[in-house]
């Protein structure tokens, strides 16, 4: 008995050693890449005529470390990764949660939900630019001639990291983790072989000083703070990630290793610029020696493309949920692990966050010009996060409007002030996430404005399903013909008549022996036990109703589900059975419904989706599709 615990024990041991290198590799590896472009940023304006004052330096750190413990610490690491959808974490899976529960705010909960997912697929495209930019840059320390390849060796770099997304990460991502854990090593060396070169920046750690630095920067160190808050860039993709990692390992690698590194490193580019002004023009890469120069740019560029894998890997995720949640069309999801959910490829967003990335790359030219656009998508996901759970603490955990207030008043105070200070660089290239994000905002919205307005509309018209059964049932010469076989009718509305199986009768004359009015629901939980998968039940001799319902992290496999109807009743014989869909062709209509411009937005996107056939994984020689045309 006791061999048998120790070895549940080591077993537990070391999976959970697995999910925290894991995490580290993932989770860490965007905020992870921060100290690189961070400091150099935030301490630009104060430079003059080669003079640093000291306690503008020892201001900015303390303000750096402070950030990182409030905001990553409080809010994200002991906080939000408590705020979960049955495990499941990130804006989207917090808005599944909220509707459900929710009454008369919805439609803010819902425009709350889209802005920080748009927000933060926003994130996705400058990241990558940003990030890989900031380390080959370091390769012109190395060697001054290597500055005119800095762009073309991005842009290339780009190219491989979004062709190999269709073969899957799950080969690669075997060494993001020990990479990444070498390069927060790297860091946290790098910080303390240079902490001795001036003492007095540990005062640092003292929040006064921070404080101090707010006070007295005046209007330029308004602007600065949009730099700052470079130092938390990532954080979201902690609480995007929960699901696949769990809160332990995120909590445990944020303690024991990035945490601590990533203040080292800080305190080190710090004490370094204290001791030798000159250091700021490149304060990350100065801080080693020569000899290690080439290995650490090479380290950097690789954590950067673990970083760039991370925010590219939670863009897919979010756009399956929103699919799964309603928001965008069915779009082409591929499952490239046969054993993680979540090693997904979407090659929509794919394509969409490729081609973002490269005219970002082309159009800024460097890191210096890219990171003054980064600020404003972070800090906007942000403040959304922490407005959500408000609602979240007061619907969910029961705390009083008061309490929920007095916790997260503080933490708004800071992000906003962040916000506003990130959004004075709008004229500046800050305009380009604001733009992405309204740009995904509207799509998000027509698609569920005019999905709403196409089921009323064809609602209209509907016939109850039990009236349709009972006018089939008395005998008339016009009954149709009955065909051996199952027939499979799938819709969204169960208790309506389907279109299609009105067409197959109008058009055909026949019924089959057995008719299934098939719908699949998404639920606002990520994932359904299979105990509540399939509902069945009778409705006539020749009619059943099956209902198959999915959580939205899940793959919504019609086939696979139906072949488990067996053991409640229903032979599902896949040669026997013919599914039948009904295809929509949408036509404007002038004057009535949508304003002109969503009704082309909205057709379009409707033709991007994928056939359903395709996203419910149903056999290709087995489906009859029947078309109607259908003005909005």
């Amino acid at each position: 008995m006791s061999h048998a615990t120790s070895h549940d024990r080591s077993t537990d041991t070391r999976k959970f050693l697995v999910l925290l290198l894991g995490s580290i590799g993932v989770v860490y590896g965007d905020i992870g890449t921060s100290p690189l472009y961070a400091f150099r940023e935030a301490l630009r304006p104060f430079v003059s005529d080669g003079v640093i004052r000291e306690e503008v330096v020892i201001g900015l750190i303390s303000l750096m470390i402070w950030t990182l413990t409030i905001i990553v610490t409080f809010k994200y690491v002991l906080f939000l990764l408590r705020a979960d959808n049955d495990g499941e974490g990130g804006t989207l899976s917090l808005l599944a949660l909220l509707m459900k529960k929710s009454g008369s705010y919805m439609p803010v909960l819902f425009f709350a939900g889209v802005i920080g997912a748009a927000l933060f697929i926003g994130d996705a495209m400058i990241t990558p630019a940003l990030s890989v930019m900031s380390a080959l840059e370091g390769m012109k320390l190395v060697t001054p001639a290597f500055a005119d390849y800095v762009l073309p060796l991005s842009a290339a770099i780009m190219v491989g990291l979004f062709l190999v997304q269709s073969k899957g990460t799950a080969a690669v991502s075997k060494f993001f983790g020990p990479i990444t854990v070498v390069w927060f090593l790297a860091m946290a060396w790098g910080g303390l072989i240079h902490i001795g070169d001036n003492w007095t920046i540990l005062q640092a750690l003292n929040p006064l000083n921070a404080l101090w630095f707010i006070t007295h920067a005046g209007i330029v160190g308004l602007i600065v703070l949009g730099a700052v808050f470079l130092t938390v860039t990532g954080a979201e993709a902690l609480y995007a990630d929960l699901g696949h990692f769990g809160r332990k390992p995120i909590q445990v690698a944020w303690f024991i290793l990035v945490f601590p590194a990533l203040a080292l490193n800080y305190l080190g580019q710090g004490a370094l610029v204290l001791t030798h002004p000159e250091a700021v023009e490149n304060p990350f890469y100065l801080l080693y020696p020569d000899w290690a120069l080439l290995p650490i740019v090479i380290l950097a560029t690789m954590a950067t493309i673990i970083a760039s894998q991370a925010v590219i890997t939670g863009a897919f995720s979010l756009a399956r949920q929103a699919v799964h949640l309603g928001f965008l069309p069915r779009l082409m999801i591929k499952f490239t692990s046969e054993t993680n959910t979540g090693q997904i490829y979407v090659p929509a967003v794919n394509g969409v966050l490729f081609i973002g990335v490269i005219v970002l790359i082309f159009s800024f030219g460097d890191s210096e010009s890219l990171a003054t656009a980064y600020g404003i998508s972070v800090t906007g996901a942000m403040v959304v996060t922490t407005l959500m759970a408000h609602q979240f603490l007061r619907q969910v955990w029961g705390y009083s409007v008061v309490t929920a207030s007095l916790l997260l008043l503080p933490l708004l105070l800071i992000e906003g002030v962040f916000l506003i200070a990130n959004l004075t660089k709008i004229h500046d290239g800050g305009w380009v996430p604001v733009v992405l994000a309204v740009a995904i905002m509207l799509v998000m919205w027509t698609w569920t404005r005019g999905s709403r307005y196409l089921k009323n509309k064809i609602a209209q018209s509907d016939i109850p399903l039990t009236d349709f059964i009972a006018a089939l049932e008395k005998k008339s010469k016009h009954a149709p013909a009955i065909v051996s076989g199952t027939a499979i009718f799938l819709t969204s509305v169960p208790d309506r008549t389907p279109a299609v199986l009105l067409h197959n009768i109008k058009h055909n004359h026949v019924l089959h022996e057995r008719n299934v009015i098939l719908t699949v629901w998404t639920q606002d939980k990520p994932y359904v036990p299979d105990s509540e998968r399939i509902q069945i039940q009778t409705l006539s001799e020749r009619f059943m109703r099956i209902d198959l319902t999915f959580g939205f992290m899940e793959d919504p496999n019609v086939t696979k589900a139906l072949s488990a109807c067996r053991k409640k009743g229903f032979k599902f014989e896949i040669m026997n059975t013919s599914f039948y869909l009904g295809r929509r062709v949408l036509v404007r209509s002038p004057n009535v419904g949508l304003p002109g411009w969503q009704e082309r937005l909205y057709i379009a996107l409707a033709d991007f989706g994928i056939d359903p056939s395709d996203y419910f994984k149903l056999p290709a020689n087995r489906v009859v599709e029947l078309g109607e045309q259908v003005a909005i």
